[in-house]
């Protein structure tokens, strides 16, 4: 299994961990296209903060890394890595690469 095939694995996990959490009707779809965060997401921010330590949790999990997800230079990215989970997919393949 390829490490995005892994890090698509995780995320997904997160997303069902955070579903089951969620009122009905308010579920975020396994989908890289799904929207998380910003204009159009469907999570509250608490919601929000919730499924990026269920997707940290299970990132070091599976790689056995010590990443953190959300920080500071987040905020002076251009595109945010939050937008779906095609783009969070993409900028943990980036973590991980500068992890190992």
């Amino acid at each position: 299994m390829s490490d995005e095939d892994r890090i698509r694995k995780a995320v997904y996990a997160a997303v069902d961990e955070l579903n089951q959490q969620l009122p009905g009707g308010v579920q975020v779809e396994k989908s890289l296209d799904a929207p998380l965060y910003g204009s159009s997401g469907k999570l509250e921010s608490l919601d929000f903060v919730t499924l990026i330590m269920e997707v940290e949790e299970k990132i070091n999990a599976e790689f056995g890394t010590d990443i953190t997800i959300a920080d500071e230079n987040l905020l002076s990215k251009e595109k945010s890595p939050f937008s779906t989970l095609g783009t969070l997919t993409e900028y943990l393949q980036d973590l991980l690469k500068e992890k190992v």
